[in-house]
């Protein structure tokens, strides 16, 4: 396969995970979220459908970049890739424990699990590839970010 289907597979991957994790959000956005006692950092909420968009295709690009190295490191890839199929699945995962199960303690348990998954997989794509390394960078910062969002909801909702 050539490498830039490999990039342009992985990214539309990432955005139909993306657009998944969407549809579990639309009507809690409208109608739990609201409800929330929220800290005072809190973005607004169009700022996140952009974010996102932005993060999945980072992502789909860096695990395309790490997919066009298997012959290379076949082992190391492998391993990456495993990584980033969690993370991928863990990020999914999320959405549905937080907005469709109205769960902010067991989303924050999720959410740092899913975090560490983020950094493993990071560890080992800039080992393969520094670009695909760096292109992860953002998507630490924003789910860190959305941690600490995520536990102070939890605190000031229980």
């Amino acid at each position: 396969m050539n490498k830039g289907l490999r990039i342009a597979l992985v990214v539309t991957t990432c955005l139909v995970i993306g657009y998944l994790s969407g549809i579990e959000t639309r009507e809690s956005i409208t109608t739990w979220y609201p409800t929330l006692i929220k800290p005072f950092f809190n973005p607004p909420n169009w700022i996140f459908a952009p974010v996102w968009t932005t993060l999945y295709i980072m992502m789909g690009v860096a695990g395309g970049l790490i997919w066009n190295h298997v012959e290379e490191q076949p082992e190391l890839v492998k391993k990456g890739f495993k990584f980033f199929i969690i993370q991928l699945g863990l990020n999914a995962l999320w959405s549905y424990l937080f907005f469709s199960l109205h769960n902010p303690f067991l989303a924050l348990i999720e959410v740092i699990l899913l975090l560490l998954m983020i950094f493993e997989t990071y560890t080992v794509f800039k080992k393969v590839n520094r670009i695909a390394g760096l292109l992860l960078i953002p998507y630490l910062a924003w789910v860190s970010f959305a941690m600490i969002l995520n536990a102070s909801i939890w605190w000031l909702n229980k």
